[in-house]
């Protein structure tokens, strides 16, 4: 892959190993602007990645470093999410400056790193995440419109449970212990609720745990043969 070299001195050194990627939107206004914010030491926030919407990668900080990229953050009881994980930020506008689909030849480009990345540090499905499943109470990015099916298929993200889905019948409570047991901060249980549908049932993102949601956990709960 080639990659344009734009070096952000807003890092510092990890205290874990790398064992997750996690998924950014910039929510900018453009790619010239995010660019300019993730190197400027004033702001304090970086990548290691940034993805152009023209498919163009920029290379921010080096993957041995920990990029400031996640803030506030849990997931599988992690905490220090910028030490363990490698932060891809991709460029659009967000749900502040006019949400809209992710172009094909950023999606292109995506795919390629991701994969690297992953092989590299030999990160599981589970742990390539968006920042709103880390960060659900604050976050909402890369959001509903992100094509989380397509890094699915080549296994590089996990899929969204369609067949055989079987309703457990939980409690609200159940349901709340088997999403932070899955990896979810649940202190704010609606976020952490909208965070699991913005990813794994895009078309309602509503807040309200039915049956739909309760079997498509139950099923990314269940072991399967590989």
């Amino acid at each position: 892959m080639e990659m344009i070299e734009r070096p952000s001195p807003n890092f510092d050194e990890r205290a874990l190993p790398v064992s997750m990627i996690v998924l950014h939107y910039t929510g900018m206004p453009d790619a010239a602007g995010a660019l300019d914010r993730l190197t400027s030491p004033e702001s304090r926030v970086s990548a290691h990645y940034l993805v152009d919407e023209d498919g163009g990668i920029f290379s921010l900080v080096d993957e041995s470093k920990r990029a400031w990229h996640a803030g506030k953050s849990r997931w599988r009881g992690v905490s220090d999410i910028n030490s363990a994980s490698v932060g891809i930020e991709i460029v659009n506008p967000g749900h502040e400056f006019g949400y809209r689909p992710f172009p094909d030849e950023q999606i292109a480009a995506l795919i390629p790193l991701v994969a690297s990345i992953k092989e590299r540090h030999a990160i599981g499905r589970g742990n390539v995440v968006g920042h709103s499943d880390v960060a659900p109470a604050r976050k909402e990015d890369p959001g509903e419109l992100f094509p989380w099916e397509a890094l699915a298929r080549r296994r590089l993200a996990l899929p969204s449970p369609k067949r055989d889905l079987i309703d457990p019948f939980w409690t609200d409570g159940g349901f709340l212990l088997a999403l932070e047991r899955f990896g979810y901060d649940v202190t704010d249980p609606q976020k952490a609720v909208i965070a699991f549908q913005r990813r794994f049932r895009p078309d309602l993102i509503d807040g309200i745990i039915d049956g739909e949601c309760r079997a498509k956990l139950l099923a990314l709960l269940l072991p399967r043969p590989q």
